[in-house]
């Protein structure tokens, strides 16, 4: 049996902006961006570059309650956590691109760590696993 996750929602205030931040500053690529008018939305889908399986599908949030989860969606927790092979050429690409750490790099056991928000304040990992993960 094989399983993966295909994509992970992630609620957001304006589908343009959105994609701006995703692509022009964290680099992914824009796999999809399909209007479906008769729901008044779009499929935005994105993957950082060489990624080899799960997307994130950019939902804009409709009504108070998905609005009110934009920026939000885990109660402040670290939500998503970008792999690279390379923590510190991102670092240095993502605050050059004015992108705001919250937890400055740390080593870890498992790896070379650092918390950023996106546009809209969820927190992510940028995370460099250890050769021994």
């Amino acid at each position: 049996m094989k399983r993966s996750i295909g994509y992970v929602a992630l609620v957001v205030r304006d589908y343009d902006e959105a994609i701006r931040f995703y692509v022009d500053t964290l680099g992914f690529r824009l796999v999809e961006d399909t209007d479906i008018p008769e729901q008044d939305k779009r499929w935005v889908l994105v993957e950082p570059p060489g990624s080899q399986g799960t997307q994130l599908l950019l939902a804009r949030g409709v009504g108070n309650e998905q609005v009110s989860r934009v920026g939000n969606q885990t109660g402040g927790r670290v939500f998503l956590f970008l792999h690279t092979d390379d923590f510190w050429r991102d670092y240095e690409i993502f605050r050059g691109k004015g992108v705001t750490f919250v937890r400055e790099p740390k080593v870890e056991p498992y790896g070379t760590v650092a918390v950023f928000r996106d546009l809209y304040g969820n927190l992510w990992d940028l995370l460099e696993l250890s050769k021994e993960r």
